[in-house]
């Protein structure tokens, strides 16, 4: 799980609530998204939740935007932040 593929882009290319986390299952992983002010998933937890404490465990993904002074996107990236476990 390094680097994201098309059907995970697919998902956090979606606007969603803002400022919000979300739990979503894809396949064999559970997703927990966090999103920004305009409803953009910025932040991802990516792996598997343990029923019992409900954290994911697994490997977690940046969002890094950048706009111009206009508003519109220049930088679009998902960065690789490695393992870690998220509390839902």
């Amino acid at each position: 799980m390094s680097e994201l593929k098309d059907p995970i882009l697919k998902i956090l290319n979606k606007f969603y609530e803002p400022d919000s986390m979300l739990e979503l299952r894809f396949k064999r992983y559970d997703l927990a998204i966090q999103t920004d002010a305009k409803g953009r998933a910025i932040l991802l937890f990516m792996g598997e939740k343990d029923p019992v404490t409900g954290k994911i465990k697994g490997v977690r993904y940046a969002r890094r935007l950048v706009e111009d002074p206009d508003g519109k996107l220049v930088k679009d990236h998902w960065d690789n932040k490695g393992k870690a476990s998220a509390q839902l």
